[in-house]
């Protein structure tokens, strides 16, 4: 496969072996460039990801604010990071991995991990920590599909594309039969029965009071009972949920019986494709969300 390198090569991690064969030969080509702004890859976010601090927020049209804890994303992974680690199988995908801190803690541990995201600035933060990163979309071709160990969409990922049915299934295309999926879910609610459909924007405050906006996007938050109703519909199993230090999580496997899955499809406008692919291993140069507030 032929894959576009920016100013560094690098090489994904094997999600089948420990000795870090690459897997990317073996990966499907990536669709063609697309124009469509990349919400996530925006100003705002990249700017917050860079000065390591927000305060940057999804904003819906009218006016509620959700915050993001871009401090606690930039920085190494916590206890309750830990603990999710430490039930993790395998090769590990990382969607929407931010600026890495689960794929670099994973790295430190030496268990082969690679995260992927649609920012530039997530993926260099990625690899400034030490972890590997891949600058993609979870619905563009990805290396190693079908032959993850866990994956996890953490710190609200299950909000990306706006559809969590559409991509629990994707994740099922990237897991082996059996593999794992961790999913953290909203906490806020009426006991987490939050399951909304959300148009966003990432707005990002400075000390000045100025304002910087992203373009709007697609996004959806799950409470617990929820999520586990799409992934009864998506095919997955449930295989334990807890909660730690104020966070949610879900564990799902994937059936051994492909067959288990409804039919499947990757819905390729639910989250637009990003029009270069970066494999990062060696260049320095990434969402849980809080309670909303109400913008003034």
């Amino acid at each position: 496969m032929s894959i576009t390198h920016e100013t560094a090569t690098g090489h994904a991690p094997d999600p089948t072996h420990n000795s870090g064969r690459t897997v990317l030969d073996s990966a499907p080509e990536s669709p063609s460039p697309d124009t469509a702004p990349r919400p996530w890859s925006a100003d705002p976010y990249s700017q917050a990801l860079r000065a390591g601090r927000g305060p940057l927020f999804l904003r819906r049209h009218d006016g509620w604010l959700l915050p993001l804890e871009v401090e606690r994303w930039c920085a190494r992974a916590d206890e309750v990071d830990r603990q999710v680690l430490e039930r993790c199988e395998g090769a590990v995908l990382d969607v929407g991995c931010g600026p890495g801190r689960l794929v670099a803690e994973l790295a430190v541990q030496g268990r082969p991990a690679l995260g992927i995201d649609v920012s530039e600035a997530a993926v260099d933060h990625t690899v400034r920590l030490g972890g590997q990163a891949l600058r993609r979309s979870v619905f563009e071709p990805l290396p190693g599909e079908g032959r993850w160990d866990t994956a996890l969409l953490i710190d609200g990922n299950v909000g990306i594309g706006g559809d969590p049915t559409v991509l629990l299934r994707r994740m099922a295309q990237l897991l082996t039969p059996g593999g794992l999926l961790i999913v953290e879910t909203v906490t806020d609610g009426d006991v987490g029965e939050v399951d909304e459909r959300l148009s966003v924007r990432i707005v990002r405050f400075t000390s000045d009071a100025h304002r910087t906006t992203g373009p709007s996007f697609p996004w959806a938050r799950l409470g617990t009972p929820p999520l586990l109703r799409h992934a009864a519909r998506a095919g997955w199993h449930p295989d334990g949920q807890w909660t730690s230090g104020g966070r949610s999580f879900v564990a799902l496997r994937n059936p051994v019986d492909r067959s288990a899955h409804p039919a499947r499809h990757t819905n390729r406008a639910a989250e637009p494709p990003n029009s270069t692919a970066v494999i990062s291993s060696q260049r320095a140069r990434n969402p849980s969300p809080g309670r909303p507030a109400t913008a003034s």
